[in-house]
């Protein structure tokens, strides 16, 4: 439970620092001569809306609350975990756009703003086509040794390894994969960066 309360701590520090990059136009964990695979236009129009109406709502609330005279410490704690709520947003988008999926001559780098990061060597990919699904269940789950990723309930890409990998799941489990299935905004390029090697591989 400590674990895990540490690990949320830690995605919010990542998620504020995400705004400041975000500000000054940084990304995370891009070297030079990386290929940059964004995931993040899926969900901008999501949370752009999402972000309006709780800003609207923050507004509407704080003024019911003052024209019922509630105490103003009631008022202010609303208020507090209204901002909060809109602030969460807004560090989650951050770390969405300066956290992308990387493509090095290594490795694949697969991740979900501050809340997933998987490293994957290059020579254990097998295998890789674009592969949509709409209906995923969850941000982050893994069964049969298969990882999904998933961004607005899709993914897109999906490669497959010679032999496992181990990760780390959000709140810290481990868990491994063979298979990995993934969303990108442009999937065709990817799986063309990907299996530009392959053939002197396999």
């Amino acid at each position: 439970m400590v674990r895990a309360a540490l690990r949320v701590l830690g995605f919010e520090l990542k998620g504020l620092a995400g705004i400041g990059l975000w500000i000054v136009r940084r990304r995370h964990g891009v070297p030079a001569g990386a290929t940059v695979v964004t995931y993040a236009k899926e969900l901008a129009f999501t949370l752009s809306l999402m972000l309006f109406a709780m800003a609207v709502e923050t507004v509407v609330v704080d003024v019911l609350l003052v024209a019922t005279g509630v105490p103003d410490w009631v008022r202010f704690t609303v208020l507090i975990a209204d901002v909060y709520g809109l602030l969460f947003g807004v560090a989650l988008a951050a770390a969405c756009v300066t956290r992308p999926h990387v493509i090095t001559a290594d490795e694949l780098r697969v991740r979900y703003g501050a809340y997933f990061d998987v490293r994957v060597p290059r020579d254990r990919i097998v295998a890789v086509r674009t592969s949509r699904n709409d209906n995923e269940s969850s941000m982050v789950s893994v069964e049969d040794g298969h990882l999904r990723v998933a961004v607005g309930s899709r993914t897109n890409v999906t490669i497959e390894l010679s032999e496992p990998i181990v990760f780390v799941r959000p709140l810290g489990r481990r868990a491994e994969a063979t298979t990995i299935t993934f969303f990108a905004d442009r999937p065709e390029p990817v799986v063309s960066a990907l299996r530009s090697d392959l053939g002197t591989r396999i």
